[in-house]
């Protein structure tokens, strides 16, 4: 009977101890490998659409206030001509009407300055008539009555009233005021009252 050495040892089969087999690998005991997840893709794509969503939505957005600006400048703008061309009106009316009340205030007046241009014909005015004479002239001059008409001026059907054709002169080319019963008198571009005048043609 020979004794267990040391290089020689009998092997022992202890039932506790059980040796690995393909049931224990099946039920978990392998090893863990990772397998890629087929969803982890998915968030980063979703989040990609939601950027590209968000940034369309922006683009519309900034596209409709540029839209409204754009109406909002138009309507001001429409406004801003609108005013001015109120002002304007208004000016003018203004103005007209000041043009009125200095037309019905000075018309009689005309009859007036008449009487001094005919005594101005027989001479020199003197003394304290030539005095209020030119004070006269001087006050409707300021309101804006200025005087017209004066031999040798063409004759114009706008602003002179032929009285009468003295018959022809060679000395003229055209129609022309040879001489001035009454003195016209106009307000800026508005005549108060052509100027009476005889008038001679141009020899053919």
């Amino acid at each position: 009977m020979t004794a267990p050495g040391d290089g020689d040892r009998e092997e022992v089969n202890d039932p506790s101890v059980e040796e690995p087999t393909e049931s224990h690998i099946a039920e978990g005991d392998a090893p863990d490998v990772h397998e890629p997840d087929a969803t982890e893709g998915e968030p980063a794509a979703a989040e990609g659409e939601a950027g590209t969503a968000e940034h369309t939505a922006a683009s519309d957005e900034l596209a409709v206030t540029q839209m409204e600006l754009a109406e909002r400048t138009a309507d001001l703008q429409r406004l801003q001509a609108e005013f001015l061309n109120y002002k304007r009106r208004v000016e003018r009316d203004r103005e007209l009407l000041a043009q009125n009340a200095a037309y019905k205030v000075l018309t009689p007046v005309i009859e007036v300055l008449d009487t001094i241009d005919r005594a101005k014909e027989h001479g020199p005015l003197e003394g304290g008539f030539k005095a209020v004479a030119d004070q006269l002239e001087r006050v409707v001059g300021a309101q804006g009555l200025t005087r017209f008409g004066e031999p040798g001026d063409a004759f114009d059907p706008n602003l002179h009233e032929a009285l009468s054709h003295l018959g022809t002169d060679a000395d003229v080319t055209v129609q022309t005021v040879k001489v001035v019963a009454k003195a016209g008198y106009r307000m800026g571009d508005r005549v108060v009252r052509a100027a009476q005048v005889l008038v001679v043609d141009p020899e053919d």
